[in-house]
């Protein structure tokens, strides 16, 4: 069983910034299609970014221009570069990763698909204004 692990949460002022990491017990897994998702308290979870096996990427709206997914092959290691984070960034963010590709839509790593194999537990993020 594969098992992620998410660190790097806080609290930070508005406009400051972030880094998420998300440990993979596997080396396989950070090679297939992992993303990382949101959920705000009485809220849906929702994705925020998504890597592909290729290094395509897609971002939610909300956190284009802000938010970067990269990962660490050698460290087994996903990571999400959070910056000029916003009070509505506040959330628990987990790290999801899946056996094979990601699922595309119209060619681009799919934002909606929430069928991932494995899941961290998550760590929260704070943002005051």
């Amino acid at each position: 069983q594969v098992q992620l692990a998410e660190s790097g949460g806080g609290s930070v002022r508005a406009g400051g910034s972030l880094k998420l990491a998300c440990t993979a017990s596997r080396s396989t897994t950070i090679s297939k299609c992992m993303a990382w998702f949101r959920q705000a308290p009485g809220g849906e979870r929702e994705a925020v970014a998504v890597l592909d096996m290729d290094g395509s990427t897609n971002y939610a709206d909300s956190v284009k221009g802000r938010f970067t997914i990269s990962k660490d092959n050698t460290k087994n290691t996903l990571t999400l570069q959070m910056n000029a984070l916003k009070p509505e960034d506040s959330a628990m963010y987990y790290c999801a990763g899946d056996r094979w590709g990601c699922t595309l839509i119209s060619g681009r790593p799919s934002m909606v698909y929430v069928g991932y194999a494995y899941w961290g537990q998550g760590t929260q993020v704070t943002v005051s204004s």
